[in-house]
């Protein structure tokens, strides 16, 4: 998953919540994210373009401690 901006995600299909971890160290929690935007995040060529495009500013979000 290489990524310029992106070191890590992850989802939970119960609670529909995407965890994405930047290079930074910033751990953001994006609430009720369909599993079908998940499952394009995860297939897409540039993660970041594809967060700037489809989840950053479209989905609630909850900052957490750094990782």
């Amino acid at each position: 998953m290489p990524s310029s901006v992106i070191k890590y995600f992850s989802y939970d299909e119960v609670t529909k919540t995407l965890k994405i971890i930047f290079v930074t160290n910033m751990v953001y929690l994006y609430k009720n994210v369909p599993e079908k935007i998940y499952k394009m995040f995860k297939a897409s060529g540039s993660k970041g373009r594809y967060f700037n495009n489809h989840i950053k500013d479209k989905f609630k979000f909850q900052k957490i401690e750094e990782e």
